[in-house]
């Protein structure tokens, strides 16, 4: 029996013949659902985000593990962290059925394979400290839910975002984020109201984790990683605002800081050279507010 994703929807029957404004403003309408769909699961998410920070506090991953779209999700919202957070590589992993292949076409059946979704994440070596989130808007998908299963069996912690409440993942793993954003604009084509939703939900979860962990300064993106022109601007922009200094003593401090935004921000309010702030951010897992009281302590 096809699950809710696999339905179809009777009020889009007639697209194919509508002017195009008006299909667009009813699957815009629709995709309202996608929204008040992860609104309701704000209460689970803050649960799965705090016992995620518990555990990434000594030393746990967030892990995501999914396929198609749902699995590209995962790996997009992984690979933004490094650059947006300072976070290194690694604390945050996206895995997708097919590999990275699967990113930019399809995989034929590598969804499928149940052992593959085990097999890895058993090339990770789990902890116990480690959290892992099944992503598969049906809830059905072999690959993530072998995935999870053995990250049970592994001890770690088991989240699934899925848009079937009836999927057998639900049962599988200990928190369950379900959004019913109901059948699609196209039946079948997850890509959309279902896709949509997962997105907003990783954004919460990945954005909380990171804001709750230190790696932000308030609202401020203060441990971004300036790799290019825009960002470097941004990075003096920051600077300047959190130290109160003017946009040229902004720069040399960057630059002496070896374009390190988080070293700058600790040599210029603790008054260290590059290396010692560099230091005490490695010592604190980069961030900033414990590096800062790291090198207060030893004055």
């Amino acid at each position: 029996m096809s699950g809710i994703t696999e339905n179809e929807d009777p009020g889009t029957k007639e697209i194919g013949t509508m002017p195009t404004e008006a299909a667009l403003e009813l699957m815009n309408r629709g995709d309202a659902r996608a929204v008040e769909s992860a609104g309701r699961c704000v209460r689970v998410i803050a649960s799965l985000v705090e016992s995620v920070v518990e555990r990434m506090r000594k030393g746990g991953r967030l892990i995501y593990v999914g396929a198609g779209t749902s699995g590209r999700l995962g790996v997009l919202d992984a690979s933004e962290i490094p650059p947006t957070f300072g976070l290194p590589p690694g604390h945050v992993v996206g895995i997708i059925a097919g590999g990275e292949e699967a990113l930019t076409q399809a995989v034929e059946g590598a969804e499928d394979d149940r052992s593959a979704g085990a097999d890895a994440l058993a090339s990770l070596k789990l902890a116990d400290k480690d959290t892992v989130i099944g992503l598969t808007a049906s809830g059905n998908t072999p690959f993530t839910a072998g995935a999870i299963e053995y990250a049970a069996e592994s001890g770690c912690l088991t989240a699934c975002v899925t848009c079937d409440p009836e999927g057998a993942i639900v049962g599988r793993s200990e928190v369950q984020i379900v959004l019913h954003t109901g059948p699609e604009f196209i039946a079948g084509s997850t890509r959309l109201k279902a896709g949509t939703a997962q997105k907003l939900v990783l954004n919460m979860i990945s954005t909380m984790v990171m804001v709750r962990l230190g790696y932000t300064s308030g609202n401020v993106m203060t441990n971004l990683s300036p790799a290019n022109e825009k960002l470097r601007k941004r990075a003096l922009s920051i600077l300047s605002s959190e130290l109160k200094i003017s946009s040229g003593e902004a720069e040399d401090l960057l630059d002496a800081s070896g374009g390190d935004l988080r070293t700058a921000i600790v040599s210029g309010r603790t008054g260290c050279d590059s290396g010692e702030a560099r230091a005490a951010l490695e010592s604190s897992s980069y961030v900033i507010a414990s590096a800062i009281e790291l090198i207060r302590a030893k004055e």
